[in-house]
Formats: C-alpha cells, sequence, structure tokens
C-alpha cells in the first residue's frame, strides 16, 4: 500500500546563522494565545491590568524551562550529565510536556502569590494556553518530522523520510493523534467557561484538562515510538509519567465538586479581592 510521505523543511526562512522553523512560529503563538485567555478573563473577574501582566513572563518561562528540564531529566540524563551546558541549547530541541506541565505550575503559583491572586483562580485560566500548547507543538513536531509513531499499515499511515527512527517505514502520525487531543480538549474548556463563566467551581478546568490530556497521552503512547526506555518496557516513560497528573486531575476535580455552590450562587462569583485581605 502507497502511504503518504511527508518531506516537509522544517525551516521556513534561513537569514546566514537566523533559521525561521514552523515549529517556533507554532511555540511563539501558543504563548500569546495562552495570555490572551489569561488576561481576558482575570479582566473579567475585575482584576487590575498591572496585576495581570507579569503572568505573561512568569508563566511562559516556567513552562519553557520545565519543558527543557523535564526532557533534559526523563529522556536523556546521561547525554545532559555528561554535557550539561547543552542543557541550555533550547535550539537543538527536546521539550517535555509533562515538564511543561510541571514548570507552568510552578510558574502559576508564583506569579499568583506575588501578584495576590488566588491560585486556583489562575491556574484555571492557563487551561485554555495548555490546550493549544497541547494542539501546536505537536503540529510543530510534525513539520520537524519527530516523536513520530510506530511502523503501521494502517490508510493514514505517513512516511517520515527525514525522521530519524526508520524514516523508510510507514508510521502512526502520533503528533497528529496528539495536536487533535489538545483541540477537543480546548473546545471543552470554552465550553465550560461559556457555560458558567465566573460561576464555574474554582479547579474545575484544570482537573478535567488534567484528566482528559493525560488519559489521552497515556492512550496515544501505545503507537508512539519508544522513547528513553527500550521496547522491554511495559509502558513508556510518557505512559509512566502520565500517571500521576492524571491523579491530580481528579484531586482537582474532587476540590472543585466540593464548590459547586457557585454554579447555584450560593457562593458568589469569583472577583477581585480587596487588596488589603489575604487570600
Amino acid at each position: 500500500m502507497d502511504h503518504f510521505v511527508w518531506d516537509i523543511d522544517p525551516t521556513i526562512l534561513r537569514w546566514g546563522p537566523i533559521q525561521i522553523r514552523y515549529y517556533g512560529i507554532l511555540f511563539a503563538l501558543t504563548i500569546l494565545i495562552g495570555f490572551h485567555f489569561i488576561k481576558s478573563i482575570l479582566l473579567r473577574m475585575n482584576y487590575p491590568e498591572e496585576r495581570i501582566y507579569p503572568a505573561f513572563y512568569w508563566i511562559a518561562l516556567g513552562g519553557v524551562l520545565g519543558a527543557r528540564i523535564g526532557h533534559c531529566l526523563f529522556y536523556e540524563p546521561l547525554r545532559y550529565l555528561h554535557n550539561p551546558l547543552e542543557i541550555l541549547y533550547i535550539w537543538k530541541g527536546g521539550l517535555a510536556s509533562h515538564g511543561g506541565t510541571a514548570g507552568i505550575l510552578a510558574g502559576t503559583i508564583l506569579f499568583a502569590i506575588r501578584n495576590r491572586i488566588p491560585i486556583r483562580v489562575v491556574l484555571d485560566t492557563t487551561t485554555f494556553g495548555s490546550a493549544v500548547a497541547a494542539t501546536f507543538v505537536r503540529l510543530g513536531n510534525f513539520f520537524n518530522s519527530e516523536i513520530v509513531g510506530r511502523p503501521t499499515d494502517l490508510p493514514w499511515a505517513i512516511h517520515f523520510p527525514r525522521s530519524s527512527v526508520g524514516g523508510s517505514l510507514a508510521r502512526h502520525p502520533s503528533q497528529l493523534y496528539e495536536a487533535v487531543l489538545g483541540a477537543f480538549i480546548f473546545v471543552v474548556m470554552i465550553l465550560i467557561d461559556r457555560m458558567l463563566g465566573n460561576r464555574r467551581p474554582r479547579l474545575l478546568l484544570t482537573g478535567t484538562f488534567l484528566v482528559i490530556y493525560f488519559l489521552g497521552r497515556f492512550l496515544i503512547e501505545f503507537v508512539k515510538e519508544y522513547q528513553a526506555l527500550g521496547t522491554d518496557s511495559i509502558l513508556t516513560m510518557g505512559q509512566y509519567l502520565s500517571i500521576p497528573w492524571f491523579f491530580l486531575g481528579w484531586v482537582f476535580l474532587y476540590f472543585a465538586w466540593r464548590e459547586r455552590g457557585r454554579i447555584t450562587g450560593e457562593i458568589p462569583p469569583e472577583t477581585c479581592p480587596d487588596p488589603d485581605k489575604k487570600i
């Protein structure tokens, strides 16, 4: 069976040592769109703009650092232990979504504390950007012909001749599977926000995102090429890392369920608190 061949140059423009790649553009769009949702929702809650703008730096930096460090620790630890300076070479690739999730969480907590905004409120606003990242970053991986799936003869299998992992074989387009997963979660986040607005229980969006995304990641890993762990492992590294985040999502949903009175009006909608009161 003849399968579709994906042989696109990942670089859009070269100008001397400078390269503009699809991945970089999609990554930048992720940060901008994510901040747009953080800003719009917090403004809706009457938080002043000067308390919102630092989120752009705290959360974006946390996400990038977390994703990079996560990749180095979980997927290529020996390489970076021998060459620790290469951890700083982000342009050489290597970002892990599990580490990015941890970095976003850390950046969110630091931003919320410094700007006196409830942590649970900010966490929910980051889910929109996280869903966009789950979509756009995987599309970037697709353009880079990286993080490919395992060989298959299914009709929608794709040849990735630029891939460093068996480019001559037709494979699952696992990057596209994850991109569709991210797009689906984004729609779910929008629907929940449209239906409940400021009345939604805090951590509802965060818990929903973690449960759906990491369940989806766990399942998609069955058709992804092995990374870090060999084929003799029962699960992939991505699956092992997804399990704790999945259960953390259920913990967040439990706390959201305890605040279900926000939906009925028994608990007032979230608004900007008095700056003189403790959060």
